[in-house]
């Protein structure tokens, strides 16, 4: 039986009708053609009082041929995964197919060197570091990871420290897809992806042709990440240049696939590719309660646990990633407001916003998903590359590069406007 897609069932709160070319549109479009400081690409949404109050899509999708960002543009979303796959396993939670505090060893059938749980994985306390081998190669054993020491465990014992981790949403994939007997990416499009609307999805060969001819290619303005960057030089694709190449199937159709053999086969740590207003439906979800469009998606208690505080840095519990890391909740980020020059998580000139949500960076690409319920509003934004080094641009007042605080600064503006 096909499951019931919400928002095609259900009356949304629509755009406010927009006028292009207003003070936010320029200041934004000046920010992508920023000489120094180039973008290829933005896509953003601001939401306020439960209303999407304005989207704007600046740059190029793709630099030759040249093509423009457009709403309907999908990202490589990064980290910002993450959330979409912690929401997922909350409607496993409240669907009794899934427990957040099982033994995750229990879950996939072997023992691990260490026992955690799925919470641990979701807050980054596990003991799991990503200094071991690759877990996104097919042919790593993830089984031969986790059952024994080696640089995959970071020498903490699970719960005692916090360390961000991609190898623990391979892992919670894994013990996802155990659960349910269902293949990660078929069971992101059953549980969020399809009820919600949501375009995109985990393997970009399956996407529609329509879909497939929107996805961005990401850039930088350096051949790699490492360098050397050329602002005024040429952008360098890095990632999902489907022009040069078509994308080639993460699985063939009709292959053998047992759930829980390989957790990092469908990227559950960032390789989401989704359009911004689909997050900005989901940010709405989150910040009503879990209801979209007046039907209940999430329950209230799932929502909460996503936003109940875990994690807190005092400076002796974890690894605060040079300060934009301070607390962090069950799949969600806090943003605490901490603050001094080039270091901290403060997302508004002058501080006093606090926030939930997520952060991606890779290839190029910058994302954010960033809420705060209390004030009823939010953000969502997608860079499609950068032009200068975030290493040599600090920010004025917490680890983003300028950039990134200017572009923060602009949109938080625009939500928290009376």
């Amino acid at each position: 039986m096909r499951r019931r897609t919400l928002v095609g069932l259900l009356t949304l709160p629509t755009v406010t009708a927009l006028a292009h070319n207003t003070p936010l549109d320029r200041a934004l479009a000046a920010l992508v053609d920023d000489p120094q400081q180039p973008l290829a690409s933005l896509s953003v949404l601001v939401r306020r009082h439960s209303r999407v109050v304005f989207e704007g899509q600046f740059g190029r999708r793709r630099i030759a041929p040249d093509l423009p960002v457009t709403r309907d543009t999908l990202f490589r979303i990064a980290s910002v995964t993450k959330l979409v796959v912690a929401v997922a396993a909350m409607r496993l939670v409240q669907g009794g197919r899934f427990d957040l505090d099982a033994d995750v060893g229990d879950l996939l059938g072997y023992p691990l060197h260490q026992p955690l749980t799925p919470r641990l994985l979701l807050c980054h306390r596990s003991g799991l570091s990503d200094g071991g081998d690759d877990f996104t190669d097919p042919r790593v054993n993830l089984r031969r990871l986790l059952g024994q020491p080696g640089p995959t465990w970071n020498g903490r014992l699970p719960g005692r420290w916090f360390e961000y981790a991609n190898i623990n949403f391979a892992v919670l994939a894994a013990a996802m897809e155990r659960a349910t007997g269902t293949r990660f990416d078929q069971l992101m499009q059953d549980e969020v992806l399809g009820p919600l609307g949501m375009q995109g999805g985990f393997d970009p060969a399956r996407l529609p042709p329509g879909q497939l001819g929107q996805v961005a290619t990401l850039y930088r303005k350096a051949p790699s990440e490492g360098g050397p960057w050329w602002p005024s030089g040429p952008w360098h694709a890095q990632a999902d240049d489907f022009y040069a190449a078509p994308p080639q199937r993460l699985l063939a159709d009709g292959a053998a696939y047992e759930p829980g053999s390989r957790g990092g086969l469908y990227g559950p740590q960032g390789r989401l590719r989704t359009r911004v207003c689909d997050l900005g439906v989901l940010m709405g979800m989150l910040m009503d309660g879990g209801r979209v469009g007046g039907e209940r998606f999430l329950s209230e208690a799932s929502v909460r646990t996503l936003m109940t505080e875990s994690w807190r840095a005092d400076g002796r519990n974890g690894d605060e990633a040079g300060g934009i890391f301070q607390a962090w909740g069950v799949g969600l980020q806090h943003f605490i407001d901490r603050s001094r020059p080039g270091w901290g998580d403060r997302l508004v000139p002058g501080g006093g916003v606090r926030a939930w949500g997520h952060l991606g960076f890779a290839y190029g690409l910058v994302s954010a998903l960033l809420m705060a319920p209390r004030r009823g509003c939010g953000i969502v934004y997608v860079v499609g590359g950068t032009g200068a080094d975030p290493a040599t641009h600090p920010g004025r007042r917490s680890s983003f590069p300028v950039w990134e605080e200017r572009l923060q600064a602009l949109l938080w503006a625009e939500a928290l406007r009376a």
